[in-house]
C-alpha cells in the first residue's frame, strides 16, 4: 500500500514563510513526477508546481519567485518552500505522485490527505 503524507502546514502571518513536506511510503519502485496542488475554500483545486524525476520544474505563473518545489529521490520526499505568503495563499495543500508500486510494478497516481495553510493579515 502506498501513502503520501503531507506535513508542515499551519498558521503564518502575511509575508512569512512555510516549508511543506510530503513523504511517500510503501512498496514503491520508482517515482516519476511529483507535484503540489491547493484548494482554497469555495474554489476548485489548482496546480501549484510540479517536478520531474530529473528535477525539471513547472510553476503556475502567479507563484513564480515565491514558491520553490524540490524533491529528495533517495528519501521519496517532496518539498514546497513558500515565501512572502499572502492571504490568498490560504488553502489546503495536497501532494501528488505518479509512481511505480506493488509486486506487479503498476503505475498509478496517488494523493496525500492535505495540509492546511492559513495566512493571516
Amino acid at each position: 500500500q502506498v501513502q503520501l503524507v503531507e506535513s508542515g502546514g499551519g498558521l503564518v502571518q502575511t509575508g512569512g514563510s512555510l516549508r511543506l513536506s510530503c513523504a511517500a511510503s510503501g512498496r514503491i519502485f520508482g517515482i516519476n513526477s511529483m507535484g503540489w496542488y491547493r484548494q482554497a475554500p469555495g474554489k476548485q483545486r489548482e496546480l501549484v508546481a510540479i517536478i520531474s524525476s530529473g528535477g525539471s520544474t513547472h510553476y503556475v505563473d502567479s507563484l513564480k519567485g515565491r514558491f520553490t518545489i524540490s524533491r529528495d529521490n533517495a528519501k521519496n520526499m517532496l518539498y514546497l518552500q513558500m515565501n512572502s505568503l499572502k492571504s490568498e495563499d490560504t488553502a489546503v495543500y495536497y501532494c501528488t505522485a505518479d509512481l511505480i508500486y506493488g509486486l506487479g510494478r503498476r503505475q498509478g497516481e496517488f494523493w496525500g490527505q492535505g495540509t492546511q495553510v492559513t495566512v493571516s493579515s
